[in-house]
């Protein structure tokens, strides 16, 4: 078995000292850019891995970041946490999963779970109950453990979040399907409790306003946030007496596949009978048939500035809170644009 590569070495091969190629490592100010980048380059190509439990008994670090997120069901979140993971690993941080499976007593529990492994700091996507937990994130916050928080935020908690323009993106959307000459729009809502439905739906309403179209109680209908939920929703909509729409605005791409399914059941046309917009351009967006129309945030993204926001309260010992809003884009497919025959791989912005 090979002998693991050590600081010293790297040291050995540049003609530095342990000390200076410790602090390069560490990203310290004490040492010149090009020191620093000469020093991580030698560690690349010497293939050099931190020893963060020997290190975290010197620094009283664990060198570990628990992730918090509601499911790994679909693609959103992990996309999300591969961009965490890729600026942690790179500075020798090793991340924590779980999972709270849109649970707020599991999210408790995973909480608890990550605090007692003394993880440096939790980066977290909340339930859809997200105020059941306030008071636990308060207290995490209040021991001196840094939160950063992104797509699901609370708006109780004074911390770091990361976000889209949720409202505007959802706008941007029921804009779109007007334009396409449609006018009996129904918005699918999320859960109540989440400050991203009422962002979505408040866009919503703005731009069915604007347009002067009629809004009611029977055309913004919380409808959850899985595939069975968007099929239920539409199946109770083509079966009863009621209104029917022409379009659909949804929370998310699962409300709107399923949607989508239950339509197909009975014999209608995507998007000549009812046009579909979903939201989060997840995979499932461009395997459904029709494609699906979609906002797609940058996933990656958002998950590299969770990882960089939380590195720096680390380095800093402070909170540093601050609200982040990234750009997203409208995706537009097949399941919502009728006027044009096009390949289905083409991507209108």
């Amino acid at each position: 078995m090979e002998k693991p590569i050590t600081i010293k070495d790297i040291a050995k091969k540049l003609g530095l000292s342990t000390s200076t190629v410790s602090r390069a490592l560490s990203d310290s100010w004490e040492i010149k850019k090009e020191t620093k980048e000469l020093v991580i380059k030698t560690a690349a190509e010497l293939n050099y891995h931190p020893n963060t439990q020997a290190k975290g008994l010197v620094t009283k670090k664990s060198y570990t970041i628990g992730i918090v997120v509601p499911e790994l069901v679909t693609s959103f979140f992990p996309m999300i946490i591969s961009g965490i993971q890729k600026i942690l690993m790179h500075e020798g941080y090793q991340i924590l999963i779980t999972q709270s499976n849109e649970s707020a007593e599991t999210e408790r529990t995973n909480l608890s779970l990550l605090e007692q492994h003394m993880v440096d700091g939790i980066i977290i996507s909340t339930t859809s109950d997200s105020f059941v937990n306030s008071d636990m994130y308060q207290s995490l916050q209040d021991n001196g453990i840094p939160l950063v928080f992104f797509n699901r935020v609370p708006s109780n908690i004074d911390t770091t979040k990361i976000i889209i323009d949720d409202k505007k993106m959802a706008y941007s959307a029921v804009a779109h399907l007007i334009g396409e000459g449609y006018r009996k729009i129904f918005h699918f809502a999320g859960p109540e409790k989440l400050d991203i439905t009422k962002d979505r739906m408040n866009g919503y309403i703005e731009a069915m306003q604007d347009a002067n179209l009629p809004i009611s109680d029977s055309t913004i209908i919380h409808s959850g946030i899985f595939i069975r939920d968007g099929e239920q929703t539409m199946e109770d909509i083509l079966s009863g007496n009621g209104e029917k729409p022409d379009a659909i605005f949804a929370f998310n791409d699962p409300v709107a596949i399923g949607a989508m399914k239950a339509l197909k059941r009975h014999g209608l046309r995507i998007p000549y009978d009812v046009a579909f917009v979903g939201f989060s351009e997840s995979d499932m967006a461009t395997v459904v048939e029709p494609y699906l129309t979609s906002i797609e945030q940058p996933r990656v993204e958002i998950g590299e500035i969770a990882a960089s926001c939380m590195l720096d309260k680390i380095r800093t010992n402070r909170l540093l809170n601050k609200k982040i809003v990234l750009d997203a884009k409208l995706n537009i497919r097949e399941s919502s644009h009728k006027k044009h025959n096009y390949d289905k791989d083409t991507i209108l912005t």
